[in-house]
Protein backbone atom coordinates (compact mmCIF):
# COMPACT_ATOMS: atom_id res chain seq x y z
CA UNK A 1 0.00 0.00 0.00
CA UNK A 2 1.53 3.39 -1.00
CA UNK A 3 2.15 5.95 1.76
CA UNK A 4 -0.46 8.61 2.41
CA UNK A 5 0.16 11.76 0.38
CA UNK A 6 1.68 14.37 2.71
CA UNK A 7 1.76 17.38 0.43
CA UNK A 8 4.87 18.81 -1.19
CA UNK A 9 8.34 19.10 0.31
CA UNK A 10 10.63 21.82 -1.03
CA UNK A 11 14.26 20.80 -0.60
CA UNK A 12 17.11 23.22 -1.27
CA UNK A 13 20.61 22.10 -2.17
CA UNK A 14 19.00 18.94 -3.50
CA UNK A 15 21.35 18.06 -6.36
CA UNK A 16 23.69 15.92 -4.24
CA UNK A 17 24.68 14.86 -0.75
CA UNK A 18 22.34 15.43 2.17
CA UNK A 19 19.74 17.28 0.08
CA UNK A 20 19.46 14.51 -2.50
CA UNK A 21 19.02 11.90 0.22
CA UNK A 22 16.31 14.01 1.89
CA UNK A 23 14.49 14.24 -1.44
CA UNK A 24 14.58 10.48 -1.94
CA UNK A 25 13.53 9.67 1.61
CA UNK A 26 10.70 12.21 1.65
CA UNK A 27 9.31 10.91 -1.65
CA UNK A 28 9.17 7.42 -0.16
CA UNK A 29 7.29 8.89 2.80
CA UNK A 30 4.56 10.24 0.51
CA UNK A 31 5.68 13.75 -0.39
CA UNK A 32 5.69 15.25 -3.84
CA UNK A 33 8.83 17.30 -4.30
CA UNK A 34 10.21 20.62 -5.44
CA UNK A 35 13.98 20.18 -5.67
CA UNK A 36 16.13 23.31 -5.84
CA UNK A 37 19.80 23.67 -6.74
CA UNK A 38 22.09 25.23 -9.35
CA UNK A 39 22.98 22.06 -11.27
CA UNK A 40 20.20 21.19 -13.73
CA UNK A 41 21.68 17.92 -14.98
CA UNK A 42 21.99 16.53 -11.45
CA UNK A 43 18.49 17.70 -10.53
CA UNK A 44 17.00 16.18 -13.68
CA UNK A 45 18.71 12.86 -12.98
CA UNK A 46 17.51 12.93 -9.36
CA UNK A 47 13.95 13.76 -10.41
CA UNK A 48 13.87 10.95 -12.99
CA UNK A 49 15.18 8.44 -10.46
CA UNK A 50 12.75 9.45 -7.72
CA UNK A 51 9.75 9.51 -10.04
CA UNK A 52 10.70 6.11 -11.42
CA UNK A 53 11.13 4.61 -7.96
CA UNK A 54 8.22 6.22 -6.11
CA UNK A 55 5.79 7.63 -8.73
CA UNK A 56 5.81 10.91 -6.82
CA UNK A 57 5.74 14.19 -8.75
CA UNK A 58 9.07 16.04 -8.75
CA UNK A 59 9.43 19.64 -9.94
CA UNK A 60 12.94 20.83 -10.77
CA UNK A 61 13.87 24.44 -9.98
CA UNK A 62 17.29 25.64 -11.08
CA UNK A 63 18.18 28.58 -8.84
CA UNK A 64 21.20 30.05 -7.08
CA UNK A 65 19.89 30.96 -3.63
CA UNK A 66 22.95 33.11 -3.02
CA UNK A 67 21.68 35.47 -5.72
CA UNK A 68 18.67 37.75 -5.41
CA UNK A 69 16.84 36.54 -8.53
CA UNK A 70 17.00 32.84 -7.68
CA UNK A 71 16.12 33.42 -4.05
CA UNK A 72 13.08 35.55 -4.88
CA UNK A 73 11.80 32.90 -7.31
CA UNK A 74 11.78 30.25 -4.59
CA UNK A 75 10.28 32.66 -2.06
CA UNK A 76 7.35 33.23 -4.40
CA UNK A 77 6.77 29.49 -4.70
CA UNK A 78 6.69 29.14 -0.92
CA UNK A 79 4.25 32.03 -0.58
CA UNK A 80 1.80 30.94 -3.24
CA UNK A 81 1.91 27.13 -3.48
CA UNK A 82 -0.44 25.93 -0.76
CA UNK A 83 0.53 22.30 -1.39
CA UNK A 84 3.96 22.89 0.21
CA UNK A 85 3.86 21.47 3.71
CA UNK A 86 7.58 20.99 4.40
CA UNK A 87 10.62 23.18 3.77
CA UNK A 88 14.08 21.62 4.06
CA UNK A 89 16.60 24.45 4.26
CA UNK A 90 19.65 22.43 3.29
CA UNK A 91 21.53 24.61 0.78
CA UNK A 92 24.75 26.00 2.19
CA UNK A 93 28.48 26.31 1.70
CA UNK A 94 31.44 26.09 4.03
CA UNK A 95 35.18 26.22 4.16
CA UNK A 96 38.02 24.69 6.12
CA UNK A 97 40.28 27.68 5.39
CA UNK A 98 41.20 29.75 8.48
CA UNK A 99 39.71 33.23 8.67
CA UNK A 100 42.98 35.07 8.04
CA UNK A 101 43.52 33.09 4.84
CA UNK A 102 39.96 33.51 3.57
CA UNK A 103 38.64 35.97 1.02
CA UNK A 104 36.12 38.30 2.65
CA UNK A 105 33.95 38.40 -0.46
CA UNK A 106 33.65 34.62 -0.33
CA UNK A 107 32.74 34.90 3.36
CA UNK A 108 29.99 37.34 2.42
CA UNK A 109 28.68 34.89 -0.17
CA UNK A 110 28.64 32.23 2.54
CA UNK A 111 26.53 34.47 4.75
CA UNK A 112 24.18 35.20 1.85
CA UNK A 113 23.48 31.49 1.37
CA UNK A 114 23.80 30.11 4.89
CA UNK A 115 22.00 32.94 6.69
CA UNK A 116 20.06 35.24 4.38
CA UNK A 117 18.55 32.53 2.18
CA UNK A 118 17.55 30.39 5.17
CA UNK A 119 15.90 33.40 6.77
CA UNK A 120 14.02 34.60 3.71
CA UNK A 121 12.74 31.16 2.75
CA UNK A 122 11.48 30.56 6.27
CA UNK A 123 9.75 33.94 6.27
CA UNK A 124 8.15 33.08 2.93
CA UNK A 125 6.86 29.70 4.10
CA UNK A 126 5.70 30.35 7.65
CA UNK A 127 2.66 32.62 7.10
CA UNK A 128 1.03 29.98 4.89
CA UNK A 129 1.87 27.20 7.31
CA UNK A 130 0.34 29.16 10.19
CA UNK A 131 -2.76 30.06 8.18
CA UNK A 132 -3.29 26.39 7.30
CA UNK A 133 -2.40 25.24 10.81
CA UNK A 134 0.07 22.73 9.39
CA UNK A 135 3.64 22.70 8.14
CA UNK A 136 7.22 21.98 9.05
CA UNK A 137 10.68 23.43 8.57
CA UNK A 138 13.89 21.42 8.79
CA UNK A 139 16.96 23.66 8.99
CA UNK A 140 20.33 22.02 8.42
CA UNK A 141 22.79 23.56 10.84
CA UNK A 142 26.03 21.86 11.95
CA UNK A 143 27.87 20.72 15.06
CA UNK A 144 30.05 23.81 14.58
CA UNK A 145 27.05 25.85 15.73
CA UNK A 146 27.98 24.73 19.26
CA UNK A 147 31.67 24.03 18.56
CA UNK A 148 32.72 27.07 16.48
CA UNK A 149 36.43 26.49 17.06
CA UNK A 150 36.37 23.39 14.84
CA UNK A 151 36.28 25.16 11.44
CA UNK A 152 36.31 28.62 9.88
CA UNK A 153 34.71 31.21 12.17
CA UNK A 154 32.32 32.68 9.60
CA UNK A 155 31.04 29.21 8.76
CA UNK A 156 30.61 28.42 12.45
CA UNK A 157 28.87 31.74 13.02
CA UNK A 158 26.50 31.17 10.11
CA UNK A 159 25.50 27.77 11.43
CA UNK A 160 25.11 29.15 14.96
CA UNK A 161 22.59 31.56 13.44
CA UNK A 162 20.67 28.65 11.90
CA UNK A 163 20.47 26.91 15.28
CA UNK A 164 19.42 30.03 17.19
CA UNK A 165 16.92 30.99 14.47
CA UNK A 166 15.38 27.52 14.58
CA UNK A 167 15.08 27.53 18.36
CA UNK A 168 13.48 30.97 18.32
CA UNK A 169 11.05 29.98 15.56
CA UNK A 170 10.01 26.88 17.46
CA UNK A 171 9.31 29.02 20.53
CA UNK A 172 7.38 31.68 18.59
CA UNK A 173 5.32 29.18 16.61
CA UNK A 174 4.39 26.90 19.50
CA UNK A 175 0.73 25.98 19.31
CA UNK A 176 0.34 27.12 15.70
CA UNK A 177 0.72 23.71 14.04
CA UNK A 178 4.22 24.33 12.68
CA UNK A 179 7.07 21.98 13.53
CA UNK A 180 10.65 23.31 13.47
CA UNK A 181 13.71 21.09 13.66
CA UNK A 182 17.39 22.01 13.54
CA UNK A 183 19.70 19.21 12.41
CA UNK A 184 23.36 19.37 13.45
CA UNK A 185 25.44 17.06 11.25
CA UNK A 186 28.99 16.20 12.16
CA UNK A 187 31.46 15.31 9.42
CA UNK A 188 29.43 13.77 6.61
CA UNK A 189 30.63 12.03 3.44
CA UNK A 190 29.56 14.64 0.87
CA UNK A 191 31.16 17.07 -1.59
CA UNK A 192 31.21 19.68 1.19
CA UNK A 193 34.76 18.80 2.18
CA UNK A 194 36.30 18.89 -1.27
CA UNK A 195 34.50 22.13 -2.09
CA UNK A 196 35.75 23.61 1.18
CA UNK A 197 39.35 22.68 0.45
CA UNK A 198 39.78 19.46 2.46
CA UNK A 199 38.71 16.25 0.66
CA UNK A 200 36.86 13.89 2.96
CA UNK A 201 39.56 11.23 2.42
CA UNK A 202 41.82 13.33 4.66
CA UNK A 203 39.51 12.91 7.64
CA UNK A 204 39.54 10.13 10.21
CA UNK A 205 36.93 7.67 8.87
CA UNK A 206 35.75 7.10 12.44
CA UNK A 207 34.23 10.60 12.53
CA UNK A 208 32.65 10.60 9.05
CA UNK A 209 29.00 9.52 8.66
CA UNK A 210 27.30 8.46 5.43
CA UNK A 211 24.75 10.98 4.20
CA UNK A 212 22.11 8.24 4.11
CA UNK A 213 22.66 7.40 7.77
CA UNK A 214 22.64 11.08 8.69
CA UNK A 215 19.30 11.76 7.00
CA UNK A 216 17.66 8.59 8.31
CA UNK A 217 18.67 9.50 11.86
CA UNK A 218 17.53 13.10 11.40
CA UNK A 219 14.13 11.97 10.14
CA UNK A 220 13.77 9.70 13.15
CA UNK A 221 14.39 12.77 15.31
CA UNK A 222 11.83 14.68 13.23
CA UNK A 223 9.25 11.93 13.77
CA UNK A 224 9.90 12.17 17.50
CA UNK A 225 9.32 15.93 17.49
CA UNK A 226 12.88 16.86 18.44
CA UNK A 227 13.73 20.54 18.24
CA UNK A 228 17.45 19.80 17.86
CA UNK A 229 18.82 16.56 16.40
CA UNK A 230 22.51 15.66 16.58
CA UNK A 231 22.78 12.28 14.82
CA UNK A 232 26.43 11.65 15.69
CA UNK A 233 26.13 12.41 19.42
CA UNK A 234 25.82 9.02 21.10
CA UNK A 235 25.58 10.32 24.67
CA UNK A 236 22.46 12.46 24.47
CA UNK A 237 22.96 13.33 28.15
CA UNK A 238 25.71 15.75 27.09
CA UNK A 239 23.25 17.76 25.01
CA UNK A 240 20.57 17.58 27.68
CA UNK A 241 22.98 18.99 30.30
CA UNK A 242 24.15 21.68 27.87
CA UNK A 243 20.60 22.74 27.09
CA UNK A 244 19.53 22.59 30.74
CA UNK A 245 22.43 24.86 31.71
CA UNK A 246 21.50 27.31 28.94
CA UNK A 247 17.87 27.38 30.03
CA UNK A 248 18.86 27.85 33.69
CA UNK A 249 21.18 30.73 32.82
CA UNK A 250 18.71 32.46 30.47
CA UNK A 251 16.58 34.33 33.08
CA UNK A 252 19.73 35.53 34.85
CA UNK A 253 21.37 37.19 31.85
CA UNK A 254 19.85 40.65 32.29
CA UNK A 255 20.06 42.80 35.42
CA UNK A 256 20.02 46.44 36.42
CA UNK A 257 23.34 45.98 38.24
CA UNK A 258 26.69 44.69 37.02
CA UNK A 259 27.92 41.42 38.51
CA UNK A 260 29.95 41.75 41.70
CA UNK A 261 33.09 40.46 39.97
CA UNK A 262 33.13 43.65 37.90
CA UNK A 263 32.61 46.01 40.83
CA UNK A 264 34.71 44.49 43.59
CA UNK A 265 38.31 45.65 43.81
CA UNK A 266 40.87 42.95 43.08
Amino acid sequence: MPPIHKGTALVTGASSGIGAVYAERLARRGYDLIVVARNRSRLDALAARITGDTRRAVEVVVADLGERTGLREVEQMLRHDSSISLLVNNAGIGTCTPLLSSDVDQMERMIDLNVTAVTRLAYAAIPGFVARGNGAIINISSIVSIAPEVLNGVYGGSKAFVLAFSQSLRHELAGKGVQVQAVLPGATATDFWATGGLPVENLDPNIVMRAEDLVDAALTGFDRGESVTIPSLHEVEHWERYEAARQAMSPRLSSNLPAARYTTAA
